[in-house]
């Protein structure tokens, strides 16, 4: 997916506003209709298969869509490179984040890794797991296209228009698990419904309309401050994130991904019209994760 992105957009922001911004959608399209073809084949061939087989090929299919255990072990190795200085911290966190960290202090470089734990934790693990609840291994290989052209487009400045199609793609895309995965993590911390009442408010504070509920629910179920300099901060009057709080967060992202993996493995064994196969998987879910 990222190779066809890196040669479809190859100068496509340098093309004009008005033929960018309908190439860019052209190309997305494009891609996603490989990307829903070619997993709907390998869907479609895997199922006339014994079951038992049929169940490990579309594991191993799916595993690549997931990054759990990437997303846990890059988040633990900024906190464990803080301990050895703030130059340490700064470039392990370069690996996760897209801003720049040549500036922050040891307090910014924690709640940035923290930020981007809960966000990523919609998009590489909550939100492919439901557009494949919902549409099986394409759903869920289309999903992860649109959140790689978003990483890869969705900037404004030289890309504004070549990636607004990307963009939105991924915002319409993530509206219904970021929520989920923001309700998901109050459930597995404490003073659950008081934090819900205030959860609104602070995932409007940023100017996405999906990252501020995950990134707020686990500044409020902490109860530490989540900031980008001069942009947002949220639940502000929290304290300053210690590296014990990285190491309680990182048990609770766990807990929430397995929370509502399982849910949805209960959940799809009572709807219609869905093939025992992926019952089956959704149901062991929680190991392939």
């Amino acid at each position: 997916m990222g190779s066809y992105l890196k040669r479809a957009g190859r100068g496509l922001p340098d093309r004009g506003p008005r033929m960018a911004f309908f190439l860019g959608t052209l190309y997305w399209l494009a891609g996603a209709a490989l990307v829903a073809a070619a997993y709907g084949v390998a869907g479609a061939e895997s199922a006339k298969l014994p079951p038992w087989l049929d169940i490990v090929l579309t594991a191993v299919l799916l595993k690549p869509l997931f990054a759990l255990r990437l997303l846990l072990s890059e988040v633990g190795a900024v906190e464990s490179s803080l301990m050895q200085g703030v130059e340490c911290g700064r470039a392990r966190l370069a690996h996760i984040v897209s801003r720049d960290t040549a500036a922050l202090d040891s307090g910014e470089v924690r709640e940035s890794s923290l930020e981007s734990l809960a966000e990523n934790l919609s998009d590489s693990i909550i939100a492919p797991l439901f557009w494949f609840a919902l549409f099986g291994l394409p759903g869920a290989a289309v999903y992860r296209f649109a959140n790689t052209a978003d990483a890869m487009w969705g900037y404004r400045g030289r890309w504004e228009w070549a990636g607004k199609f990307a963009a939105r793609a991924d915002d319409a895309l993530n509206f219904i698990p970021a929520r989920m995965t923001a309700v998901a993590l109050l459930l597995v911390g404490p003073n659950r419904m008081s934090l819900f009442r205030r959860l609104p408010a602070e995932a409007a504070r940023t100017a996405s309309p999906n990252s501020g509920w995950p990134m707020g629910a686990l500044a409020l179920s902490l109860n530490v401050r989540l900031r980008k300099p001069q942009v947002y901060a949220l639940n502000a009057n929290g304290s300053a994130p210690s590296a014990a709080d990285t190491s309680t967060a990182l048990r609770r992202a766990a807990a929430t991904a397995w929370v509502v993996a399982a849910l949805f493995a209960v959940g799809m064994q009572f709807l219609p019209g869905v093939g025992a196969a992926q019952k089956a998987l959704l149901a062991a879910l929680p190991s392939v994760l």
